[in-house]
């Protein structure tokens, strides 16, 4: 029953709906019709159905609907007419554009890194030759000690750590000169591998000196418990060294004023403390007074420095 049912209304349905509209169309041409025959085009009304075209229609131009490029152009006007941060609606200013010139200055930050990647590398690798520095720098006795006779084998750690301190040392002379505007701008890397080099060789050089002075006064002994005080004291100097680099190298010229007095002052009290330490060891051994000692101290130690020193200001006075 429900099939039949559908097809009938599937057939009747179109033809009354057709019938309808034919109905309509009719009435709406026989009104026009009446209205052009009266000249009255108020007294049109349609109640359904299309309206009639005038001589005012036609000059209408149909709506088109915008695409998606017009459409993404309008809204990207109005948010840049409305945006406060481009302010587009404002005067134009023309500011005139620097070059920028590169201060080449870029090695200072990939030296630092790799000298604290070579600490850590050295506090890693070598934690308790590390550990035995501070204990045996700690100690007011050096003789008889197991800690001493450890550092004593531990031959590429000292060699590893000697050569760490010859960098850092001439990181902070290259810092300390540049902070007295002794360096010219041009010549940086090359004046920071020369600091390096140098403070490396006389270090050498005096090692090599110390070594021949013992063999040929037959004061092995002495000449070696010497050299160990010395480079002991270098080692933890170069440890100490590196905030102070750090400084130097990225602070304020207010921060690195304080931070070149503080480092100079620790750098003294350890070359006393250096001097107090050989002394205090060395005394009974070569039967020699302090003043003689102190003597020796400076024409081994200071002196050399001071005119490597006065050498450098005078070449890097030369170039500026």
């Amino acid at each position: 029953m429900k099939p039949v049912l559908f097809l009938l209304l599937n057939i009747i349905l179109p033809v009354v709906l057709y019938a309808q509209i034919t109905n309509d169309l009719n009435k709406v041409k026989s009104i026009a019709v009446q209205a052009q025959l009266s000249g009255d085009s108020n007294s049109i009304k349609l109640s359904a159905g299309p309206a009639p075209l005038t001589n005012d229609s036609i000059s209408v131009k149909p709506f088109v609907e915008p695409g998606p490029a017009a459409v993404y152009q309008q809204t990207l006007e109005l948010l840049l007419k409305n945006n406060i941060f481009l302010i587009s609606n404002a005067t134009p200013v023309a500011t005139a554009n620097q070059e920028r010139k590169p201060s080449q200055t870029e090695f200072k930050f990939y030296i630092l890194l790799g000298t604290i990647l070579f600490l850590s590398f050295l506090r890693f690798f070598y934690t308790r030759y590390f550990n035995n520095l501070f204990r045996v720098f700690f100690n007011t006795s050096l003789r008889q000690s197991q800690l001493t006779d450890q550092l004593l084998q531990a031959k590429l750690a000292s060699m590893l750590f000697n050569l760490f301190f010859a960098v850092t040392g001439g990181l902070y002379i290259y810092f300390l000169l540049s902070y007295h505007g002794w360096i010219p701008g041009e010549n940086s890397l090359l004046t920071l591998s020369m600091c390096v080099g140098i403070l490396a060789l006389i270090y050498f050089i005096k090692f090599l000196t110390l070594k021949f002075t013992g063999w040929l006064t037959d004061y092995k002994d002495v000449a070696d418990t010497y050299l160990f005080i010395i480079f002991l004291i270098n080692k933890i100097l170069s440890i100490l060294l590196v905030p102070f680099i750090v400084v130097l190298a990225f602070s304020l010229p207010v921060i690195k004023s304080i931070a070149v007095m503080i480092s100079l002052l620790m750098i003294a009290l350890l070359f006393l403390l250096r001097f107090l330490r050989s002394y205090g060891l060395l005394k009974h051994q070569i039967k020699v007074g302090w003043f003689h000692f102190l003597l020796f101290i400076i024409g081994i130690e200071v002196l050399p420095i001071l005119l490597i020193y006065k050498g450098l200001v005078v070449l890097l006075n030369k170039n500026l």
